[in-house]
Formats: structure tokens, sequence, C-alpha cells
């Protein structure tokens, strides 16, 4: 977000319309609801940990206990049981989607 003189982009009308609230202040303008992105979308975070996150998923399943993982990643063991737990549970949602379509005809 940077700061921005209303007197250059805004016509006088609303520039005098807005100084009846706030005068010599700052004032946040946020963005359309449409051009919100969500958390990490933009820095691309959110797909780095998603990596990570797999990542702890499938050593864990090849035999690494929560307490190497806390280690290896630097984060506490109840990061990583929270982690292991997110994708089971995303897991079984996913599984009991499928399982509901499998009874359904077309």
């Amino acid at each position: 977000m940077k700061y921005i003189n209303a007197n250059v982009i805004l016509p006088d009308e609303l520039v005098e319309e807005l100084q009846k609230y706030v005068q010599a202040g700052y004032i946040y303008v946020p963005a359309r609801e449409e051009q919100h992105k969500a958390w990490g979308e933009l820095s691309g975070y959110r797909e780095e940990l998603e990596k990570r996150n797999g990542k702890i998923i499938s050593e864990y399943r090849q035999g690494s206990s929560v307490e190497e993982l806390a280690d290896r990643y630097s984060l506490s063991t109840s990061a990583i049981r929270k982690i292991i737990h997110q994708k089971k549970q995303k897991k079984n949602e996913e599984s009991g989607r499928e399982n509901k379509n499998c009874g359904k005809q077309s």
C-alpha cells in the first residue's frame, strides 16, 4: 500500500467531500471485494507452505517421527502434528465425497 495525494488523483469536489470527514489525515481505501487476494497469494508464501507441508507428510509416511520432523523444519511438535492431522482430515473429506458419488447414478 502506498501513499497517494488525494489532490493528484481525485476530483476537487470529491476531495472537498472527504475533507468534511477527514482533514490532513490518512484514510484507507480497501480494494473491491472481487479484487481481494487470498492470504499469501501475491507473495507465493501459501504455495511454499503447501510444498513444505507436503514434504513433512511424505517424510512422516516414510517413517520420520514427529520429533525428527520438528527438528528438521524448526517447528514445534504440535505444529507438525497439526499439519499431519490437517492432511489426514482433508484426505478423509475427499474420500467421503468420492464414496457419496459412487452410489449415485447419472
